[in-house]
């Protein structure tokens, strides 16, 4: 009886300790504060976290530390300024195309310009680029005040369908093609297009679309590059189920709608949130303010086309 009594001691005394823990985690209120300045669009939940140790966030006027939860009610400094919480609970999602001669990381070291350049401002948070495309590279990109979302989009588990129209100058031969959906070696690993279609074209240029399931660096014109062929134009026109649409131009942008909003989130297996709705002021000034984009962009490539600056000297 003794023997007995005591193995079922520790037994009733970790069945304690685990209720004990379960009680306490279920009395933390809200969520924890990286995934809160995540959603908020400030970058990813890593990111925070690294931000957190390194002590640049503060809750209720205290240094935050990793675990800490927060909810509606308190307050979230990052870098000593304000953090408005309830701007996560609506989204905002852009559709811009991107014009050639633009990168897109926020700054470049050379100068040059980037895609964010173009966007509109934001009264809190910021935007969050889905995907990247080349300087060399046009077509569509999209944005996002989501941080959970943009990168549940960029996970490769996620498996997203990346569109292209591609110009190759070569002899582009069946051989070649079946090559390239089979599958080639690249520096980085294996990789292939999961469908290629011819374009049109005569001669040495021919256009094709051509689909890859990621987004590697310069990987379409990787993979026609191993055939000995080169790559003269590209431009992408479709991200999963988004595709460009015709009538917006170079260096334009378009706010998607709540409906476009909720097919993002389908493609990333999340649970929808409401769009951000502008009143009729608002959107008429965003669709101004695109447009004066697109003709700036439009009046660059003009003006850095080399014919032209020919032309301009004689």
């Amino acid at each position: 009886m003794k023997n007995s009594q005591k193995s079922k001691t520790p037994k009733k005394q970790a069945k304690t300790i685990v209720s004990a823990e379960l009680q306490e985690r279920e009395l933390q209120p809200g969520e924890k504060v990286q995934k809160v300045l995540a959603r908020v669009g400030l970058g990813s939940r890593r990111e925070m976290e690294r931000w957190i140790e390194a002590g640049r966030v503060e809750l209720d006027g205290k240094q935050a530390k990793l675990g800490d939860r927060v909810s509606a009610e308190q307050a979230i400094k990052v870098d000593g300024k304000p953090v408005e919480i309830s701007a996560g609970e609506k989204v905002r999602c852009l559709l811009y195309h991107k014009p050639v001669g633009e990168v897109c990381s926020r700054k470049d070291p050379e100068g040059r310009r980037t895609v964010f350049d173009s966007l509109p401002a934001l009264k809190s948070g910021r935007w969050i680029v889905i995907g990247r495309l080349d300087y060399n590279t046009s077509g569509l990109l999209l944005f996002t005040t989501d941080g959970e979302l943009a990168n549940s989009l960029m996970h490769p588990s996620s498996m997203i369908e990346r569109e292209y129209l591609v110009r190759v100058m070569g002899n582009v031969s069946l051989e070649i093609i079946n090559t390239l959906r089979e599958g080639v070696m690249l520096d980085d690993g294996p990789a292939r297009f999961t469908d290629v279609v011819d374009g049109g074209g005569e001669g040495i240029n021919r256009w094709f679309y051509v689909v890859l399931m990621e987004g590697r660096n310069r990987e379409v014109r990787r993979l026609w590059e191993s055939q000995g062929l080169t790559v003269s134009r590209l431009k992408r026109v479709r991200y999963g189920n988004v595709f460009i649409p015709p009538k917006l131009k170079k260096g334009e942008w378009m706010e998607l709608p709540n409906k476009d909003v909720e097919v993002l989130y389908g493609m990333a297996g999340m649970p929808p949130k409401g769009a951000q709705v502008l009143n009729p002021k608002e959107q008429e000034k965003l669709d101004r303010l695109s447009k004066k984009s697109g003709r700036k962009a439009n009046r660059r490539m003009f003006e850095g086309d080399d014919k032209f600056v020919r032309r301009k000297k004689r």
